[in-house]
C-alpha cells in the first residue's frame, strides 16, 4: 500500500487499479470487493490477525484509525461473549447493526430505511394511526408535529375548524388574546366580505339597504318601548319603600345616564349626527 498521494511510475505496466480489475475478473468478484479486501488486509499484518474471528469483523475494526487500539480491541470480545460477531463489532465502532436490539439501534434502523421520502411519509402516516404510539410522544413534540403538518393553509383551516367544534378545546383556546382577536377579526371580515359580495352582485341590494334603515328605526323604537315597559313594571313595586342614601345615589346616577342617552337619541334622530362628545362619553361610562 502506497502512502496517500503516492504516485505510480508512468512506465509501469499496470496500475494498482488495473491489477485489481484483472484479479476481480479472474476470480469472478466485483472490483469493489477485491479493493476492500486489499485495504482490510493492509490494516492487519499477519501477526496481528486473530484466528477464529471472521474477515468481516477484521474489516469493521479496520476503520479504527489508531493501530494499537485496533490491535487491542479485536483481542477483547464483549463481556459474556467468546468472540466478536459482526453486529457486536459494528456496535463497538458506532455503526448500524443488522439485528438491532436496543431502542436507539431500532430507531437508527428505521431512520436508515426511511431515507426515501415516500417511505418516510408512509411510515409516519401508519405510526400516527396507532393511539398507543401517539400517547407516548411528548407534548412539545406533538405540537411541533401538528405545526409541521398544518403549514398548508387548506389543511390548517380544516384542522382548526374541526378543533374549534370541540367545546373543551375552544374554551381553552379563547383565553389567548391573540387567538380570540383573530377569531373575532375573521368573523367580522367574513361578514364584511359577504355583505360586499351581496351588494355587488344581488339585484336586491338597493331594497335591502332601505330595509336596513327600517330595521335600525325598529330597533330604536323597540329599545324605547323595552325601557318604558321595564320602568312601568319596576317602579310601581317601590310604593311606600324608602331607599337608603347609597341606593339613591346609584339610582340618580343611572337616571342621569338615561337622560343623557335620551338627549343623544333625539339629536341623532333630528340631525343624523351620532357622534358622542367627551362629557357624554364619561357619563355613559359612569365616570
Amino acid at each position: 500500500m502506497r502512502e496517500a498521494g503516492g504516485q505510480q511510475r508512468s512506465d509501469a505496466l499496470f496500475t494498482v487499479k488495473d491489477s485489481l480489475f484483472r484479479l476481480s475478473e479472474d476470480i469472478d468478484l466485483s472490483y469493489k470487493t477485491v479493493d476492500t479486501a486489499r485495504w482490510t488486509a493492509s490494516k492487519w499484518p499477519k501477526d496481528r490477525r486473530v484466528a477464529g474471528v471472521s474477515f468481516t469483523v477484521h474489516k469493521i475494526f479496520a476503520s479504527i484509525v489508531d493501530d494499537e487500539e485496533r490491535y487491542d480491541v479485536i483481542t477483547r470480545p464483549p463481556e459474556g461473549k467468546s468472540r466478536w460477531t459482526p453486529d457486536e463489532a459494528n456496535r463497538r465502532v458506532g455503526r448500524q447493526v443488522v439485528k438491532p436490539v436496543t431502542p436507539q439501534e431500532k430507531v437508527s434502523a428505521i431512520h436508515t430505511l426511511a431515507t426515501d421520502e415516500e417511505v418516510a411519509a408512509t411510515v409516519t402516516s401508519d405510526l400516527l394511526r396507532r393511539p398507543t404510539v401517539v400517547a407516548q410522544v411528548k407534548q412539545e413534540d406533538k405540537v411541533r408535529v401538528v405545526e409541521e403538518l398544518t403549514r398548508d393553509d387548506h389543511v390548517a383551516a380544516t384542522v382548526t375548524t374541526g378543533l374549534l367544534r370541540r367545546p373543551d378545546v375552544a374554551f381553552r383556546a379563547m383565553p389567548d388574546d391573540t387567538a380570540r382577536h383573530q377569531v373575532n377579526h375573521a368573523q367580522v371580515e367574513r361578514g364584511r366580505q359577504a355583505r360586499e359580495h351581496f351588494e355587488d352582485t344581488s339585484p336586491l341590494a338597493s331594497a335591502v339597504r332601505g330595509i336596513d334603515k327600517s330595521v335600525e328605526f325598529l330597533d330604536l323604537v323597540t329599545a324605547c318601548h323595552a325601557f318604558v315597559a321595564a320602568a312601568g313594571r319596576v317602579v310601581p313595586g317601590m310604593r311606600d319603600r324608602q331607599l337608603g342614601d347609597d341606593e339613591r345615589v346609584i339610582v340618580h346616577g343611572n337616571v342621569a345616564r338615561v337622560r343623557a342617552t335620551l338627549d343623544w337619541i333625539e339629536t341623532a334622530v333630528d340631525t343624523g349626527k351620532v357622534d358622542v362628545d367627551d362629557e357624554l362619553t364619561r357619563l355613559l361610562r359612569g365616570e
